[in-house]
């Protein structure tokens, strides 16, 4: 199955509700197969749409649900996939997926981890800095080298979120030493 096909399909009716389609993951089961969906804002830009409060929005659950309505009736009337498969349809996560060079160019510095499909000097798990995506071409920063490599040569790749940036990681105490909990006395 032609994934990159299916999310220019999806895009088309995506487009009237302000959503896109950034990738397809179909994971094959002998018993139920999965179909991946992973949206985005249409046209979000950098800085990403501000909602009515002037926040940031994201692609929230109601987008997901509208989304698989109309995704899962255009499955259904062109039927692309044989067999059983469940449609998931989710935003990309602080994890976002990378389906395209194009995506990788968007997070240039940022650290990702990917899979590659053939070994690289004898590695196909990768993590480390986003150097430069030229065209097809992607070099990455990872244990000290430079590995440069075509995006076809790409199985999977997510961001690596930066979660203290991000407020996700435990704070130090006042005065930088960690808090030590004490045992009851008996």
């Amino acid at each position: 199955m032609d994934t990159q096909a299916l999310a220019t399909r999806f895009n088309e009716v995506l487009t009237d509700l302000r959503l896109e389609c950034i990738g397809v993951e179909f994971t094959p089961s002998h018993g139920q197969s999965t179909l991946r969906v992973y949206l985005d804002l249409l046209d979000k830009g950098e800085l990403g749409e501000a909602g009515a409060d002037g926040e940031r929005r994201e692609v929230g659950i109601e987008d997901c649900e509208t989304a698989s309505r109309e995704l899962s009736a255009l499955l259904d009337v062109e039927d692309p996939i044989p067999g059983n498969y469940v449609l998931e349809v989710s935003s990309p996560g602080l994890d976002r997926p990378l389906f395209t060079a194009a995506q990788f160019a968007k997070v240039l510095g940022q650290e990702i981890k990917l899979l590659l499909k053939a070994p690289l000097e004898g590695r196909r798990r990768l993590r480390g800095k986003l150097v430069s995506v030229e065209g097809e071409h992607i070099t990455l920063e990872a244990e000290g080298k430079t590995f440069a490599f075509e995006h076809s040569l790409v199985d999977t790749a997510r961001i690596v979120p930066d979660w203290v940036a991000l407020g996700y990681a435990p704070q130090p105490k006042r005065g930088g030493k960690p808090a030590v909990s004490k045992a009851p006395k008996e």
